[in-house]
Protein backbone atom coordinates (compact mmCIF):
# COMPACT_ATOMS: atom_id res chain seq x y z
CA UNK A 1 0.00 0.00 0.00
CA UNK A 2 2.87 2.39 0.81
CA UNK A 3 4.31 1.84 -2.70
CA UNK A 4 0.92 2.66 -4.22
CA UNK A 5 0.69 5.81 -2.10
CA UNK A 6 4.19 6.88 -3.17
CA UNK A 7 3.44 6.16 -6.84
CA UNK A 8 0.25 8.22 -6.76
CA UNK A 9 2.08 11.21 -5.27
CA UNK A 10 4.88 11.00 -7.83
CA UNK A 11 2.45 10.76 -10.75
CA UNK A 12 0.20 13.53 -9.43
CA UNK A 13 3.10 15.97 -9.06
CA UNK A 14 4.55 14.98 -12.45
CA UNK A 15 1.32 15.42 -14.40
CA UNK A 16 0.49 18.63 -12.52
CA UNK A 17 3.83 20.13 -13.53
CA UNK A 18 3.71 18.88 -17.12
CA UNK A 19 0.09 20.01 -17.42
CA UNK A 20 1.19 23.44 -16.26
CA UNK A 21 3.59 23.62 -19.24
CA UNK A 22 6.67 23.38 -17.01
CA UNK A 23 9.79 22.29 -18.92
CA UNK A 24 10.36 18.55 -18.73
CA UNK A 25 13.75 18.92 -17.01
CA UNK A 26 12.28 21.21 -14.35
CA UNK A 27 9.25 18.92 -13.93
CA UNK A 28 11.51 15.95 -13.24
CA UNK A 29 13.49 17.96 -10.71
CA UNK A 30 10.25 19.09 -9.05
CA UNK A 31 8.97 15.53 -8.67
CA UNK A 32 12.34 14.43 -7.27
CA UNK A 33 12.37 17.34 -4.80
CA UNK A 34 8.91 16.41 -3.50
CA UNK A 35 10.00 12.78 -3.13
CA UNK A 36 13.13 13.73 -1.21
CA UNK A 37 11.21 16.07 1.12
CA UNK A 38 8.35 13.65 1.84
CA UNK A 39 10.04 10.25 1.97
CA UNK A 40 13.66 10.77 3.04
CA UNK A 41 15.62 12.60 5.71
CA UNK A 42 18.46 13.69 3.38
CA UNK A 43 18.50 17.43 2.53
CA UNK A 44 16.98 17.75 -0.93
CA UNK A 45 19.12 20.72 -2.01
CA UNK A 46 22.42 19.02 -1.21
CA UNK A 47 21.33 15.83 -2.97
CA UNK A 48 20.19 17.75 -6.05
CA UNK A 49 23.44 19.70 -6.42
CA UNK A 50 25.62 16.62 -6.03
CA UNK A 51 23.55 14.44 -8.36
CA UNK A 52 23.12 17.00 -11.12
CA UNK A 53 26.87 17.71 -11.20
CA UNK A 54 27.75 14.01 -11.26
CA UNK A 55 25.22 13.31 -14.01
CA UNK A 56 26.16 16.23 -16.25
CA UNK A 57 29.95 15.85 -15.97
CA UNK A 58 30.04 12.41 -17.61
CA UNK A 59 32.79 12.15 -20.26
CA UNK A 60 30.62 9.78 -22.29
CA UNK A 61 27.99 12.49 -22.59
CA UNK A 62 30.38 14.72 -24.55
CA UNK A 63 29.66 12.63 -27.65
CA UNK A 64 26.11 13.97 -27.66
CA UNK A 65 26.69 17.66 -28.55
CA UNK A 66 29.41 16.71 -31.04
CA UNK A 67 27.18 14.33 -33.01
CA UNK A 68 24.39 16.91 -32.91
CA UNK A 69 26.77 19.56 -34.26
CA UNK A 70 27.93 17.28 -37.07
CA UNK A 71 24.32 16.78 -38.15
CA UNK A 72 23.65 20.53 -37.98
CA UNK A 73 26.65 21.26 -40.23
CA UNK A 74 25.51 18.75 -42.84
CA UNK A 75 21.92 19.96 -42.64
CA UNK A 76 22.88 23.60 -43.28
CA UNK A 77 25.39 23.07 -46.10
CA UNK A 78 25.12 21.77 -49.67
CA UNK A 79 26.44 18.34 -48.66
CA UNK A 80 22.90 17.29 -47.74
CA UNK A 81 21.49 18.51 -51.07
CA UNK A 82 24.10 16.62 -53.05
CA UNK A 83 23.06 13.35 -51.41
CA UNK A 84 19.79 13.12 -53.37
CA UNK A 85 21.60 13.83 -56.63
CA UNK A 86 24.06 11.03 -55.94
CA UNK A 87 21.41 8.53 -54.83
CA UNK A 88 18.80 9.03 -57.54
CA UNK A 89 20.63 7.30 -60.44
CA UNK A 90 20.94 4.06 -58.44
CA UNK A 91 17.36 4.03 -57.09
CA UNK A 92 15.52 4.80 -60.34
CA UNK A 93 15.54 1.22 -61.66
CA UNK A 94 14.31 -0.48 -58.48
CA UNK A 95 10.62 -1.48 -58.25
CA UNK A 96 9.09 1.66 -56.77
CA UNK A 97 11.67 3.94 -58.37
CA UNK A 98 12.81 7.10 -56.64
CA UNK A 99 10.61 6.46 -53.59
CA UNK A 100 13.57 4.38 -52.40
CA UNK A 101 15.58 7.60 -52.08
CA UNK A 102 13.46 8.40 -49.01
CA UNK A 103 14.65 5.19 -47.33
CA UNK A 104 18.25 5.21 -48.53
CA UNK A 105 18.62 8.94 -47.89
CA UNK A 106 17.28 8.65 -44.35
CA UNK A 107 19.52 5.64 -43.63
CA UNK A 108 22.64 7.48 -44.83
CA UNK A 109 21.87 10.75 -43.10
CA UNK A 110 20.93 8.85 -39.93
CA UNK A 111 24.49 7.53 -39.88
CA UNK A 112 25.85 11.06 -39.48
CA UNK A 113 23.01 12.75 -37.63
CA UNK A 114 21.49 10.58 -34.90
CA UNK A 115 18.35 12.70 -34.82
CA UNK A 116 14.98 11.71 -36.26
CA UNK A 117 13.86 15.32 -36.69
CA UNK A 118 17.09 16.38 -38.42
CA UNK A 119 16.89 13.36 -40.75
CA UNK A 120 13.27 14.12 -41.63
CA UNK A 121 13.98 17.80 -42.27
CA UNK A 122 17.00 17.23 -44.45
CA UNK A 123 15.73 14.34 -46.59
CA UNK A 124 12.19 15.76 -46.80
CA UNK A 125 13.36 19.11 -48.15
CA UNK A 126 15.26 17.28 -50.88
CA UNK A 127 12.91 14.46 -51.81
CA UNK A 128 9.35 15.85 -51.47
CA UNK A 129 9.63 18.46 -54.27
CA UNK A 130 11.50 16.05 -56.56
CA UNK A 131 9.09 13.15 -56.06
CA UNK A 132 6.04 15.39 -56.49
CA UNK A 133 7.49 16.77 -59.71
CA UNK A 134 7.88 13.23 -61.04
CA UNK A 135 4.26 12.26 -60.26
CA UNK A 136 4.69 9.90 -57.30
CA UNK A 137 1.54 9.50 -55.10
CA UNK A 138 1.45 11.94 -52.17
CA UNK A 139 0.33 9.11 -49.85
CA UNK A 140 3.50 7.13 -50.56
CA UNK A 141 5.86 10.12 -50.50
CA UNK A 142 4.75 11.21 -47.03
CA UNK A 143 4.21 7.73 -45.55
CA UNK A 144 7.62 6.37 -46.52
CA UNK A 145 9.34 9.54 -45.35
CA UNK A 146 7.54 9.48 -41.98
CA UNK A 147 8.66 5.93 -41.32
CA UNK A 148 12.18 6.14 -42.76
CA UNK A 149 13.06 9.28 -40.79
CA UNK A 150 12.81 7.25 -37.58
CA UNK A 151 15.98 5.43 -38.67
CA UNK A 152 17.77 8.45 -37.19
CA UNK A 153 17.00 6.98 -33.78
CA UNK A 154 18.36 3.52 -34.62
CA UNK A 155 21.30 3.68 -37.00
CA UNK A 156 24.40 4.91 -35.14
CA UNK A 157 25.23 7.49 -34.01
CA UNK A 158 21.84 7.55 -32.27
CA UNK A 159 21.16 10.28 -29.72
CA UNK A 160 18.58 8.05 -28.01
CA UNK A 161 21.13 5.25 -27.61
CA UNK A 162 23.65 7.72 -26.16
CA UNK A 163 21.11 8.89 -23.59
CA UNK A 164 20.09 5.29 -22.82
CA UNK A 165 23.71 4.22 -22.39
CA UNK A 166 24.51 7.13 -20.09
CA UNK A 167 21.35 6.49 -18.05
CA UNK A 168 22.14 2.82 -17.38
CA UNK A 169 25.95 3.21 -17.46
CA UNK A 170 26.46 0.96 -20.48
CA UNK A 171 29.01 1.15 -23.34
CA UNK A 172 27.87 3.60 -26.03
CA UNK A 173 30.02 1.86 -28.65
CA UNK A 174 28.39 -1.51 -27.91
CA UNK A 175 24.94 0.05 -28.24
CA UNK A 176 25.95 1.63 -31.54
CA UNK A 177 27.14 -1.75 -32.81
CA UNK A 178 23.89 -3.37 -31.71
CA UNK A 179 21.86 -0.88 -33.76
CA UNK A 180 23.52 -1.59 -37.11
CA UNK A 181 21.81 -4.81 -38.24
CA UNK A 182 18.34 -3.97 -36.84
CA UNK A 183 18.56 -0.56 -38.53
CA UNK A 184 19.44 -2.13 -41.87
CA UNK A 185 16.69 -4.77 -41.52
CA UNK A 186 14.12 -2.08 -40.74
CA UNK A 187 15.26 -0.05 -43.75
CA UNK A 188 14.90 -3.24 -45.82
CA UNK A 189 11.33 -3.73 -44.57
CA UNK A 190 10.47 -0.18 -45.62
CA UNK A 191 11.92 -0.80 -49.09
CA UNK A 192 9.96 -4.06 -49.40
CA UNK A 193 6.80 -2.08 -48.65
CA UNK A 194 7.61 0.19 -51.60
CA UNK A 195 8.17 -2.85 -53.83
CA UNK A 196 4.81 -4.26 -52.66
CA UNK A 197 3.08 -0.98 -53.57
CA UNK A 198 4.76 -1.00 -56.99
CA UNK A 199 3.62 -4.54 -57.76
CA UNK A 200 0.06 -4.29 -56.41
CA UNK A 201 -0.98 -0.73 -57.32
CA UNK A 202 0.15 -0.55 -60.93
CA UNK A 203 -2.26 2.27 -61.74
CA UNK A 204 -0.48 4.58 -59.26
CA UNK A 205 2.95 4.22 -60.82
CA UNK A 206 4.41 7.40 -62.34
CA UNK A 207 6.04 7.47 -65.75
CA UNK A 208 9.25 5.40 -65.79
CA UNK A 209 12.46 7.33 -65.35
CA UNK A 210 14.36 7.99 -68.60
CA UNK A 211 17.37 5.82 -69.30
CA UNK A 212 20.72 7.05 -68.03
CA UNK A 213 24.11 5.90 -69.36
CA UNK A 214 26.22 4.01 -66.85
CA UNK A 215 29.00 6.58 -67.17
CA UNK A 216 26.55 9.31 -66.22
CA UNK A 217 25.41 7.29 -63.20
CA UNK A 218 29.01 6.96 -62.03
CA UNK A 219 29.59 10.66 -62.60
CA UNK A 220 26.56 11.59 -60.47
CA UNK A 221 27.78 9.30 -57.70
CA UNK A 222 30.63 11.68 -56.96
CA UNK A 223 28.14 13.88 -55.10
CA UNK A 224 27.41 11.02 -52.69
CA UNK A 225 30.98 9.91 -52.03
CA UNK A 226 31.97 12.65 -49.52
CA UNK A 227 29.06 11.83 -47.23
CA UNK A 228 29.66 8.07 -47.51
CA UNK A 229 33.32 8.62 -46.72
CA UNK A 230 32.42 10.59 -43.61
CA UNK A 231 30.05 7.81 -42.49
CA UNK A 232 32.78 5.20 -42.97
CA UNK A 233 35.36 7.20 -41.02
CA UNK A 234 33.07 8.02 -38.09
CA UNK A 235 31.37 4.64 -37.70
CA UNK A 236 34.35 2.56 -38.80
CA UNK A 237 36.72 4.23 -36.34
CA UNK A 238 34.48 3.11 -33.46
CA UNK A 239 33.88 -0.44 -34.67
CA UNK A 240 37.53 -1.09 -35.48
CA UNK A 241 38.60 0.13 -32.06
CA UNK A 242 40.50 3.21 -33.21
CA UNK A 243 38.26 5.69 -31.37
CA UNK A 244 35.69 5.94 -28.62
CA UNK A 245 32.24 7.37 -29.38
CA UNK A 246 33.36 10.82 -28.22
CA UNK A 247 36.57 10.75 -30.29
CA UNK A 248 34.64 9.55 -33.35
CA UNK A 249 32.17 12.40 -32.88
CA UNK A 250 35.04 14.90 -32.81
CA UNK A 251 36.42 13.38 -36.02
CA UNK A 252 32.94 13.64 -37.56
CA UNK A 253 32.63 17.34 -36.74
CA UNK A 254 36.10 18.04 -38.15
CA UNK A 255 35.31 16.04 -41.29
CA UNK A 256 31.96 17.78 -41.81
CA UNK A 257 33.60 21.21 -41.45
CA UNK A 258 36.40 20.30 -43.88
CA UNK A 259 34.08 18.79 -46.50
CA UNK A 260 31.67 21.73 -46.43
CA UNK A 261 34.61 24.19 -46.58
CA UNK A 262 36.15 22.41 -49.58
CA UNK A 263 32.73 22.33 -51.22
CA UNK A 264 32.39 26.07 -50.69
CA UNK A 265 29.08 25.97 -48.80
CA UNK A 266 30.48 26.74 -45.31
CA UNK A 267 30.12 30.41 -44.48
CA UNK A 268 30.53 32.26 -41.21
CA UNK A 269 26.75 32.52 -40.96
CA UNK A 270 26.30 28.78 -41.57
CA UNK A 271 28.97 27.99 -38.99
CA UNK A 272 27.28 30.17 -36.35
CA UNK A 273 23.81 28.78 -37.11
CA UNK A 274 25.02 25.18 -36.87
CA UNK A 275 26.83 25.89 -33.61
CA UNK A 276 23.84 27.62 -32.01
CA UNK A 277 21.45 24.92 -33.23
CA UNK A 278 23.63 22.23 -31.68
CA UNK A 279 23.96 24.24 -28.46
CA UNK A 280 20.19 24.64 -28.06
CA UNK A 281 19.48 20.95 -28.68
CA UNK A 282 22.34 19.76 -26.45
CA UNK A 283 21.30 22.06 -23.60
CA UNK A 284 17.72 20.81 -23.78
CA UNK A 285 18.79 17.15 -23.62
CA UNK A 286 21.34 17.81 -20.85
CA UNK A 287 18.69 19.60 -18.78
CA UNK A 288 16.34 16.60 -19.10
CA UNK A 289 19.16 14.24 -18.10
CA UNK A 290 19.93 16.34 -15.03
CA UNK A 291 16.32 16.09 -13.89
CA UNK A 292 16.28 12.36 -14.60
CA UNK A 293 19.42 11.80 -12.51
CA UNK A 294 17.88 13.59 -9.53
CA UNK A 295 14.59 11.71 -9.98
CA UNK A 296 16.45 8.38 -10.09
CA UNK A 297 18.17 9.22 -6.81
CA UNK A 298 14.90 10.29 -5.20
CA UNK A 299 13.08 7.15 -6.32
CA UNK A 300 15.99 5.02 -5.16
CA UNK A 301 15.66 6.47 -1.66
CA UNK A 302 11.93 5.68 -1.60
CA UNK A 303 12.56 2.09 -2.74
CA UNK A 304 9.82 2.46 -5.35
CA UNK A 305 11.70 0.98 -8.35
CA UNK A 306 12.72 -2.07 -6.37
CA UNK A 307 9.19 -2.52 -5.00
CA UNK A 308 7.60 -2.24 -8.44
CA UNK A 309 10.13 -4.66 -9.90
CA UNK A 310 9.35 -7.15 -7.11
CA UNK A 311 5.61 -6.71 -7.71
CA UNK A 312 5.96 -7.46 -11.41
CA UNK A 313 8.30 -10.34 -10.59
CA UNK A 314 5.59 -11.79 -8.34
CA UNK A 315 3.39 -12.23 -11.42
CA UNK A 316 6.06 -14.58 -12.82
CA UNK A 317 5.88 -13.07 -16.29
CA UNK A 318 8.11 -14.66 -18.89
CA UNK A 319 10.62 -12.34 -20.57
CA UNK A 320 8.45 -12.34 -23.72
CA UNK A 321 5.34 -11.40 -21.73
CA UNK A 322 7.28 -8.63 -19.97
CA UNK A 323 8.47 -7.29 -23.33
CA UNK A 324 4.87 -7.34 -24.62
CA UNK A 325 3.71 -5.33 -21.60
CA UNK A 326 6.58 -2.85 -21.97
CA UNK A 327 5.83 -2.47 -25.69
CA UNK A 328 2.28 -1.35 -24.95
CA UNK A 329 3.51 0.83 -22.07
CA UNK A 330 6.10 2.70 -24.18
CA UNK A 331 3.73 3.08 -27.13
CA UNK A 332 1.18 4.76 -24.87
CA UNK A 333 3.83 6.88 -23.17
CA UNK A 334 5.33 7.84 -26.51
CA UNK A 335 1.98 9.16 -27.72
CA UNK A 336 2.27 11.96 -25.16
CA UNK A 337 6.03 12.41 -24.67
CA UNK A 338 9.14 12.59 -26.84
CA UNK A 339 11.48 9.61 -26.99
CA UNK A 340 14.38 10.97 -24.93
CA UNK A 341 12.05 11.99 -22.11
CA UNK A 342 10.41 8.55 -22.18
CA UNK A 343 13.80 6.89 -21.72
CA UNK A 344 15.13 9.01 -18.89
CA UNK A 345 11.79 9.13 -17.07
CA UNK A 346 11.31 5.36 -16.92
CA UNK A 347 14.76 3.79 -16.67
CA UNK A 348 14.91 4.04 -12.87
CA UNK A 349 11.92 1.69 -12.71
CA UNK A 350 12.35 -0.40 -15.86
CA UNK A 351 16.06 -1.22 -15.55
CA UNK A 352 15.68 -3.35 -12.38
CA UNK A 353 12.79 -5.21 -14.04
CA UNK A 354 14.69 -6.18 -17.17
CA UNK A 355 17.82 -7.15 -15.26
CA UNK A 356 15.75 -9.31 -12.87
CA UNK A 357 14.07 -10.98 -15.87
CA UNK A 358 17.47 -11.77 -17.40
CA UNK A 359 16.94 -9.53 -20.44
CA UNK A 360 20.15 -8.32 -22.09
CA UNK A 361 20.41 -4.54 -21.54
CA UNK A 362 22.08 -4.03 -24.92
CA UNK A 363 19.25 -5.87 -26.68
CA UNK A 364 16.69 -3.96 -24.62
CA UNK A 365 18.19 -0.65 -25.77
CA UNK A 366 17.54 -1.59 -29.40
CA UNK A 367 14.03 -2.83 -28.59
CA UNK A 368 13.37 0.44 -26.78
CA UNK A 369 14.51 2.50 -29.76
CA UNK A 370 12.23 0.57 -32.15
CA UNK A 371 9.21 1.14 -29.91
CA UNK A 372 10.09 4.82 -29.48
CA UNK A 373 10.49 5.07 -33.27
CA UNK A 374 6.95 3.74 -33.60
CA UNK A 375 5.65 6.32 -31.14
CA UNK A 376 7.30 9.07 -33.24
CA UNK A 377 4.70 8.47 -35.98
CA UNK A 378 1.73 7.70 -33.71
CA UNK A 379 -0.87 10.39 -32.85
CA UNK A 380 -1.58 12.53 -30.91
CA UNK A 381 2.02 13.63 -30.15
CA UNK A 382 3.93 11.81 -32.86
CA UNK A 383 6.74 14.34 -33.30
CA UNK A 384 7.57 13.33 -36.89
CA UNK A 385 3.94 13.88 -37.86
CA UNK A 386 4.09 17.50 -36.77
CA UNK A 387 7.38 18.07 -38.59
CA UNK A 388 5.82 16.66 -41.77
CA UNK A 389 2.71 18.77 -41.27
CA UNK A 390 4.87 21.89 -41.23
CA UNK A 391 6.65 20.78 -44.39
CA UNK A 392 3.62 19.63 -46.43
CA UNK A 393 0.66 21.64 -44.98
CA UNK A 394 -1.45 18.47 -44.86
CA UNK A 395 -3.85 17.74 -41.99
CA UNK A 396 -2.28 15.75 -39.16
CA UNK A 397 -4.92 13.03 -39.59
CA UNK A 398 -3.95 12.50 -43.23
CA UNK A 399 -0.25 12.30 -42.38
CA UNK A 400 -0.96 9.80 -39.57
CA UNK A 401 -2.98 7.70 -42.03
CA UNK A 402 -0.07 7.55 -44.48
CA UNK A 403 2.21 6.32 -41.68
CA UNK A 404 -0.02 3.39 -40.60
CA UNK A 405 1.78 0.81 -42.82
CA UNK A 406 5.14 1.96 -41.45
CA UNK A 407 3.87 1.58 -37.87
CA UNK A 408 2.90 -2.00 -38.73
CA UNK A 409 6.39 -2.68 -40.09
CA UNK A 410 8.04 -1.28 -36.97
CA UNK A 411 5.87 -3.49 -34.76
CA UNK A 412 6.91 -6.41 -36.99
CA UNK A 413 10.50 -5.37 -36.26
CA UNK A 414 9.81 -5.78 -32.53
CA UNK A 415 8.65 -9.35 -33.21
CA UNK A 416 11.77 -10.01 -35.30
CA UNK A 417 13.97 -8.80 -32.46
CA UNK A 418 12.20 -11.07 -29.97
CA UNK A 419 12.46 -14.10 -32.27
CA UNK A 420 16.08 -13.37 -33.32
CA UNK A 421 17.73 -11.43 -30.47
CA UNK A 422 21.13 -12.17 -32.03
CA UNK A 423 20.28 -9.54 -34.63
CA UNK A 424 21.12 -6.94 -31.98
CA UNK A 425 23.62 -8.82 -29.79
CA UNK A 426 25.87 -10.61 -32.30
CA UNK A 427 27.92 -7.63 -33.46
CA UNK A 428 28.77 -6.15 -30.01
CA UNK A 429 29.54 -9.66 -28.70
CA UNK A 430 31.86 -10.63 -31.54
CA UNK A 431 33.70 -7.48 -32.59
CA UNK A 432 36.89 -7.09 -30.58
CA UNK A 433 37.72 -3.53 -29.64
CA UNK A 434 40.71 -1.88 -28.07
CA UNK A 435 40.15 -0.53 -24.53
Amino acid sequence: MSELYTTVIFLFVLFALLGGSVWIGLALMGVAWVGMELFTSRPAGDAMITTIWAGSSSWTLTALPLFIWMGEILYRTRLSQDMFRGLAPWMRFLPGGLLHTNIAGCAIFAAVSGSSAATLNMVGKMSIPELRKRGYPEFMIIGTLAGAATLGLMIPPSLTLIVYGVTINESITKLFMAGVFPGLVLAGLFMLYIVFWHVVYKDQRPEPEPAMPFKHMLAESRFLLPLLGLVFVVIGSMYMGFATATEAAAVGVTGALLLSAVQGSLSLRTFKESLMGATRTSAMIAFILMGAEFLSLSMGFTGLPRALAQTIDSYHLSPVALIAVLTVFYLILGMFMDGLSSVVLTMAIVEPMIRAAGIDVIWFGIFLVVVIETAQVTPPIGFNLFVLQGMTRHQIGYIAKTAIPMVGLMLLMVVILVVWPELATWLPDNIRRTP
